[in-house]
């Protein structure tokens, strides 16, 4: 089934300069809301496709519409897991669909850009793991401590897979015997404080949004 939904903030005193337009991949962008209202506060949507194959294939065409003068104040964000995709050559794939539709990137143009491309290293849960005082928010059984096992230390290099390693954690604790994503990232994303988060790519991905506002 294709997902797709639109989350709508409260209404700003006054009209920003201009939108985001998030295009992500199944579950991922639940923690979007609170980092774009905490951080810069400005009026979102998100547009979320059914894994990344499909998102690559339809970005062309939704690129090409977001063309139109209407969305001219929209900046467009696109992210997407690497899974076991060189992160460079994704990213260029990312950046060269961008370049066919005639849009400036921020990787190509520091001012004037219309598309920001960010990649979860590994994949998404990563920026979990990024925030482990989230998961035990979300999850009270998780202990703070399993940060200090080698193997989490550093959430963009778990081994054998986030998603696996975040559902052992979960069935091991006897929440579920299969992990429901779009739920668990739900509750995790609630707690998340993007300032405290150990994630590279998180890192990088907040900071991109943070620098909309300079």
């Amino acid at each position: 089934l294709f997902l797709s939904f639109l989350l709508i903030p409260s209404l700003l005193e006054t009209i920003p300069k201009f939108q985001i337009l998030a295009f992500s991949i199944t579950y991922a962008p639940f923690g979007l809301p609170k980092l774009v209202k905490l951080e810069i506060n400005i009026p979102f949507n998100i547009r979320v496709f059914q894994g990344k194959p499909d998102l690559l294939k339809r970005l062309p065409e939704r690129l090409k519409a977001y063309k139109a003068p209407i969305y001219e104040n929209y900046k467009i964000i696109v992210i997407v897991d690497r899974d076991n995709q060189d992160c460079r050559a994704l990213k260029n794939q990312l950046e060269d669909i961008a370049q066919k539709e005639g849009i400036l990137t921020k990787s190509s143009a520091k001012v004037d850009y219309r598309i920001i491309n960010r990649i979860a290293i590994e994949e998404l849960e990563s920026w979990f793991f990024g925030d482990v005082q989230a998961i035990n928010a979300a999850y009270q059984k998780i202990p703070l401590r399993i940060i200090n096992k080698e193997r989490y230390r550093d959430p963009d290099a778990i081994k054998g897979g986030t998603a696996e390693a975040l559902e052992k954690i979960l069935k091991d604790k006897k929440y579920y015997t299969r992990m429901p994503k779009p739920e668990v990232a739900r509750k995790i994303s609630f707690h998340m404080e993007p300032e405290r988060n150990t994630s590279k790519s998180f890192q990088v991905f907040r900071d991109a949004l943070k620098d909309l506002e300079k």
